[in-house]
This record gives structure tokens, sequence and C-alpha cells, in this order.
């Protein structure tokens, strides 16, 4: 339970610094650069998944034996598109549906998609136990 429980502040601690990269540039591409806010949804997300698979793959979930490094960004990648879909529709219905001003609509999509990002990378990426492997093994 302990590992889990530090599993979690790491994914917090990396999450809170990609929801800055997301939430800023949503902000930055819409307000400053008059971008649909569902187009900068989707440019700020992907940003943030990119600095998502580099630190979540460092220094949260451990590298599954067997896996390769490939197949690991392939199945990564495949769980952020849902992720993104699951975000921009979260945006859609927050925004259009309810009337709620998208930077506040952003902050419930944001707490779904971590839920989502969570389980399923706990459940397709994380190895488990198994130790971390250094630097020089990737």
């Amino acid at each position: 339970m302990k590992k889990l429980i530090a599993q979690l502040m790491k994914f917090g601690v990396v999450g809170v610094i990609a929801f800055i990269i997301d939430y800023g540039l949503l902000a930055l591409l819409t307000e400053v650069f008059g971008v649909n806010y569902l187009v900068s949804a989707t440019i700020s997300f992907t940003a943030s998944v990119i600095f998502n698979y580099l630190a979540s793959m460092r220094y949260v979930f451990t590298h599954k034996e067997g896996m390769s490094r490939r197949r690991e960004f392939i199945i990564f990648v495949t769980l952020s598109v849902i992720g993104l879909i699951i975000n921009n529709l979260c945006m859609w219905a927050g925004v259009e549906l309810a009337h709620i001003h998208y930077l506040i609509t952003k902050i419930g999509a944001t707490f779904i998609v971590m839920v989502w990002n969570f389980v399923t990378r706990k459940i397709f990426l994380d190895g488990g136990d198994a130790p971390a492997e250094t630097p020089n093994e990737s």
C-alpha cells in the first residue's frame, strides 16, 4: 500500500506540471491568439502528453519487463488518444451544453482524464514491483 501511495504522489506531481502546461497553453492559444477552445484544448493536451510520457515512464511507473519501449509508447499514445477524446467531449459538453466557461470546464475534464490515465497506465504499462531500470539500460 505504501508503494501505491508513493506512486500516486509521484503521479500527482507529474500531473500538476502537465496540468500547468495544458491549462497555460490552452489559455494562451485561446485568449492571446484567438484559437477555438477545442483546437487549443487538443494542442495543449498533446503538448502535456509528451511531457507526461517522458516524466511518467521515468519517475512514476516501472518499465514492464518484456515490453519493448516501442510497444510501451504505442500503448501510452493509444491510452492518451482515448484520454484526449474524453477531454474534448467533456470540454464540448461543459461549454456548449452546460454553458460553463472553458477554463472552468477544463478543470473538471482534467480530473476525469487524470483518473483514466492513472488506472489505465497502472493496468497496461506498470511493471509493478520490478526494480526500476537505470537510465543506461534504456
